[in-house]
């Protein structure tokens, strides 16, 4: 690192303690490229690196995008001050003049599997820290790389400046369970199993049957009859499962399946499976890495067998304990009104352990007997955590404002948005604090919640001339 790369971050970040602030990293990178277009250009791969540490990749400088890939221990670099001045040729100096070829070679392979990883965004980035394996056992389609949305209009509806959206509907299969699944799968596949099956609300069985069809697994599904939205079944279905409708709820379910799992020695990948929630530690290592390793204030999911819950809560403290992040973000797990054990026994201080029979429109989420409790419960004791609950119409005048801020989610997603804003209200959320919402399925997950329950946005047939569209458009043209 050179002087003036060096330089140029450190005076930004004086300034800015100075003039009484506490700066986020990219607000002090954005200072120091300004300040060093005056003399040197822009360099953020220099100023990134001094700002962040460890190894930078820089994927955009308008608007500053920045990942920091965290690093083993025995990887880690010491910066030293040289007792004399040393010019960078003469630095380089001691770096040999040639490379033998296939060190060269090997060295260029390392760099772009790393880079095509942070490029692609697969759970396996992080494999050292998720299920530690070689390449060629690995199951990906890929999964991951979601993205972080900022919108202004749910900001102001919910009273939160900084609030951000961490949208799991852009995994391959719609929702979150595929970061869990991938891991799963290819445990299954490592131990030979003959098939896999799995309880769901929808969102797991099309993740279980997707990633079963790519490795040439039987998947077996149990779904609660007629209580699983439309276009998860047919997602389901359309990628070769064997659907199973069960006369009772999603409890009831998976009790079912696991009881048949054992009988039949079949693999059972719900989130009791401890790869599943693995898997799902990524959804929060990737959202700290897309905020600089600089974590939110809160993270805020939707709560219902509590296999999110258990996962972050885990991610949050490996990530805390290697010194990835300075702080723990504290969670806020919401569930519907109608499906709310865990809740329950939040608000008895855990005194007890709470089933209901679930009944919300949020379907994903509609569970009475989560198996993640234990876990869940640690998760929120350790975060300084929080479970609310809100009813089914907060939910879908949250998943409306989604809708139409042009992010879309299913239901259950728009828990997240409800519970954050129900808390901001009650001043638990203060002012200024850093809140990311947690999407966890794609809108045309359940396009029932949308045909069903908004008669204001169904189709207007009219006749095939201008007078009779104007006519129907008119309301909005307004």
């Amino acid at each position: 690192m050179s002087v003036p790369a060096a330089n140029v971050p450190a005076g930004a970040f004086a300034a800015a303690v100075a003039a009484g602030h506490d700066p986020r990293p990219v607000e002090v990178m954005a200072a120091a490229l300004t300040a060093e277009a005056t003399a040197a250009g822009r360099h953020l791969d220099n100023i990134a690196a001094c700002v962040l540490g460890g190894l930078t990749l820089v994927r955009s400088t308008d608007p500053i995008d920045v990942v920091r890939v965290p690093l083993a221990r025995p990887l880690w670099v010491a910066l030293v001050t040289p007792a004399v001045r040393l010019e960078t040729r003469t630095a380089r100096s001691v770096l040999a003049p040639t490379l033998d070829r296939g060190a060269w070679v090997q060295q260029m392979a390392n760099t772009a599997a790393l880079l095509h990883g942070l490029a692609s965004g697969d759970v396996w980035r992080f494999r050292e820290a998720v299920r530690d394996l070689p390449v060629a056992e690995l199951v990906t389609h890929p999964e991951g790389a979601t993205r972080l949305y900022a919108r202004p209009a749910l900001s102001s509806w919910a009273g939160i400046e900084r609030l951000l959206f961490k949208h799991e509907g852009e995994n391959p299969t719609g929702s979150f369970k595929d970061r869990g699944m991938v891991v799963g799968i290819t445990q299954a596949v490592r131990v030979g199993a003959r098939a896999v099956a799995c309880a769901s609300t929808g969102n797991t069985s099309s993740s279980l049957a997707a990633y079963a069809a790519q490795v040439g697994r039987p998947a077996i599904v149990f779904l609660p009859a007629g209580k699983v939205a439309t276009g998860k079944v047919a997602q389901t279905l359309a990628y070769g499962a064997r659907g199973l409708a069960v006369r009772g709820d999603f409890d009831a379910a998976l009790r079912l399946a696991t009881e048949c799992c054992q009988r039949l020695g079949i693999y059972l990948l719900n989130s009791v499976n401890p790869f599943r929630i693995e898997g799902q530690k990524t959804i929060v290592w990737e959202m700290l890495q897309d905020l600089c390793w600089d974590a939110p204030d809160w993270i805020a999911v939707p709560a219902g067998n509590l296999g999110n819950t258990s996962a972050f809560g885990k991610a949050l403290r490996e990530a805390h304990e290697g010194g990835w992040i300075a702080r723990r973000p504290r969670l806020l797990a919401v569930q519907a009104k109608g499906a709310n054990p865990f809740y329950r026994s939040f608000a008895d201080s855990f005194r007890s352990r709470h089933r209901v029979r679930p009944e919300t429109v949020a379907t994903a989420i509609r569970i009475g007997d989560p198996v993640s409790y234990d876990r869940a419960r640690i998760a929120i004791e350790t975060t300084r955590g929080v479970v609310a609950e809100v009813s089914d119409d907060e939910i879908l005048e949250a998943k409306a404002r989604i809708d139409g801020a042009g992010l879309g989610c299913e239901p259950a997603s728009a828990a997240s948005l409800a519970g954050a804003r129900k808390l901001r209200a009650e001043g638990i959320i203060a002012p200024g604090e850093r809140v990311v919402c947690v999407l966890t399925g794609n809108l045309l997950k359940d396009p029932d919640a949308i045909l069903a329950r908004s008669p204001e946005r169904a189709l207007v047939e009219v006749d095939a001339e201008p007078a009779a569209v104007e006519a129907a458009i008119a309301p909005w043209l307004r």
